[in-house]
């Protein structure tokens, strides 16, 4: 779900909040009034005092909003099952300041499932920023993990933040382009 819209909302209690771009981690007490700006991939991005915030999915009972459904896999998934939910679930994955998912945006290099000593599986990533200094790399790198961490059967993921090749506008995929106005 996306939202271009400007919605009210008023916290209903103290919430985890990520200032963007900063990446910081602050509180915002319970009765704090802000508008959603954006509304992405599970999570939301809201407009308070002057700045932005990001809000996890885990805590959008707090602005009155639901968390998404529990992941599922078919009964005997395969490896190729596994990968696409993977993939589903980057696709998930938001900058909170622009309205393109981190694959269609170019930032995942690659994404691949290994097989750890535990019999279950991993996930490896190997992704980047649209800018190195964005102060949001933990904060993507955080919210890749606990996505992938969601998917049944995943036990173990590697996320690593890579700038070489450095990102650039050629990396995006046309649907991004269009939705950012870069074509």
């Amino acid at each position: 779900m996306y939202s271009r819209s400007s919605e009210p909302v008023r916290f209903e209690r103290d919430c985890a909040a990520v200032l963007v771009p900063q990446g910081d981690a602050v509180t915002l007490p319970a009765g704090t009034v802000g508008y959603i700006t954006q509304a992405l991939g599970g999570s939301w991005t809201v407009f308070v005092e002057g700045n932005l915030m990001r809000i996890a999915g885990e805590d959008g009972d707090a602005i009155g909003k639901q968390p998404a459904e529990p992941l599922e896999l078919p009964e005997g998934a395969t490896d190729e099952d596994v990968e696409r939910v993977v993939w589903e679930q980057l696709r998930t994955c938001f900058d909170p300041e622009i309205p393109v998912n981190i694959v269609d945006l170019g930032l995942v290099y690659l994404a691949e499932l290994y097989h750890p000593e535990s019999g279950e599986r991993g996930v490896r990533v190997r992704m980047t920023l649209t800018a190195p200094g964005c102060g949001m790399g933990d904060i993507l790198i955080d919210d890749v993990r606990s996505k992938l961490e969601k998917i049944p059967t995943v036990a173990d993921t590697d996320i690593e933040l890579v700038f070489d090749p450095p990102w650039n506008q050629s990396l995006m995929s046309d649907v991004a382009r269009l939705e950012t106005g870069m074509f």
